[in-house]
């Protein structure tokens, strides 16, 4: 597996990273077993970076994780955390707290959780709007200092917000959704992480399985599956996302690979800077992204992709609409 350093100052990362939300109930039930057997796969497949936040089935993917690195050596993992989401008893979510004293509280529990003694990289998930982001990040500098966090990153925010975070420490990643149909970041942000030498760990890479190939209307979804509340999976949107599928499965089929594996090959051959996290829960579908990394994309192939699956095409929003509001990337 090929390793990438993250950002000018961050640790050395798989150029794919497992991210683990999927795990803990945030797209239905997972099998535990199964979850745990795919982050030993990942891992001796030799991707190093697992992601995670706190609030991912309070605080289940954490003790998941924990569980998984037992027995095994701990500098062979990248953990990076998200941190800030409040949730209430039924799973609601009640806002985000980034105040300084909120990221020590949150860290302690993170450890303990995890069962280490450091966080690779740590991340408020959003921006507080009542926090300025000088006294959030430097509430992880502090640690940082501390010995209990080794580097700092950002999580869906925009141009403006990680140029005053680098001011306060450096930054090795800014985390947040990239892929085919939600290219955003392509006019302000990733041009503000170039000039800053910030990397992108890119999530999202299949837009929650709608552009992996395997997703079909009328799919049954559990209790709690994110996507039963995503614009882009409601009816009138998700039928004309499925026919751009459809124009990528062509392509796909022409050079003898998976849908998901073109959706990934593209955003990762984007740029060294950017590491896209596969939401893998199961072993089959960690060992076809990992194919992924076997496609070669042409100055040709991208035109054509991009002629497919045009920027701006989805229908619908990537979240709905008053979560959208509150996110600093969005502004």
């Amino acid at each position: 597996m090929q390793t990438y350093r993250l950002g000018k100052t961050g640790p050395e990362v798989s150029a794919m990273g497992l991210g683990c939300m999927g795990m803990s109930g945030m797209y239905g039930p997972a099998d535990r077993a199964e979850s745990i057997a795919t982050i030993h796969a990942a891992l001796d497949a030799g991707i190093n970076l697992l992601d995670t936040g706190d609030f991912y089935g309070m605080g289940h993917n954490e003790m998941l994780i924990g569980e998984a690195l037992k027995g095994r050596r701990r500098e062979n993992a990248v953990i990076s955390v998200k941190f800030g989401a409040l949730r209430d008893p039924v799973g609601g979510w009640g806002g985000i707290d980034g105040r300084p004293v909120a990221v020590k509280n949150f860290l302690a529990y993170t450890l303990q959780r995890l069962g280490v003694d450091y966080i690779d990289v740590y991340r408020p998930a959003r921006l507080d709007p009542n926090v300025p982001i000088e006294d959030t990040v430097g509430a992880i500098a502090d640690m940082v200092k501390a010995g209990y966090v080794r580097h700092i990153g950002l999580s869906e925010v925009g141009a403006d917000t990680i140029r005053r975070a680098a001011t306060v420490a450096p930054i090795v990643d800014l985390q947040i959704e990239y892929s085919l149909i939600s290219r955003g970041i392509e006019e302000k942000i990733l041009p503000a992480t170039r000039e800053l030498g910030i990397s992108i760990t890119a999530y999202g890479v299949l837009s929650r399985g709608l552009i992996s190939g395997h997703w079909q209307k009328g799919q049954a979804a559990s209790a709690g599956d994110f996507r039963t509340h995503s614009p882009r999976f409601q009816e009138g949107n998700v039928e004309q996302n499925l026919a751009l599928v459809e124009k990528l499965r062509e392509i796909a089929e022409t050079k003898s690979v998976s849908v998901a594996q073109i959706a990934i090959a593209w955003v990762a051959a984007k740029g060294r800077d950017i590491v896209p996290l596969i939401g893998a829960r199961r072993r089959d579908r960690l060992t076809e992204a990992l194919g992924s990394r076997a496609v070669q994309l042409s100055a040709e192939d991208f035109t054509t992709i991009e002629r497919a699956v045009p920027k701006d095409a989805a229908a619908g929003g990537r979240y709905p609409e008053h979560m959208l509001q509150h996110m600093d990337s969005e502004k």
